[in-house]
């Protein structure tokens, strides 16, 4: 399944978990799951781009049942290209 062409916008500070992610607004999430859960793969997983800055990359986000949203991940090529990191408040765009 490619994206299905649904644009998100937010603004959110990346968190360091043993990786680097991005917790999506809650309400956002919701949204997301109520609509689009038939498409989630195993653990919750959907397939996504994501934008921050002058960086696009394909993706995906899962759903954490103990934040109760979804986890954007950001890789390491990512936060580098970027300057970001921990703690940095960053706009994200994100195409499921």
């Amino acid at each position: 399944m490619d994206n299905l062409g649904i644009e998100y916008k937010f603004t959110a500070k990346i968190w360091f978990s043993e990786w680097h992610f991005i917790s999506l607004p809650e309400e956002m999430a919701l949204e997301i799951r109520e609509s689009l859960k038939s498409y989630e793969e195993g653990w919750g997983r959907l397939k996504a781009t994501a934008r921050i800055g002058g960086s696009e990359w394909k993706t995906a986000i899962w759903f954490d049942t103990k934040h109760q949203t979804y986890l954007l991940p950001v890789k390491g090529e990512i936060r580098k290209k970027e300057k970001i990191g921990a703690d940095s408040e960053v706009q994200v765009t994100l195409w499921i």
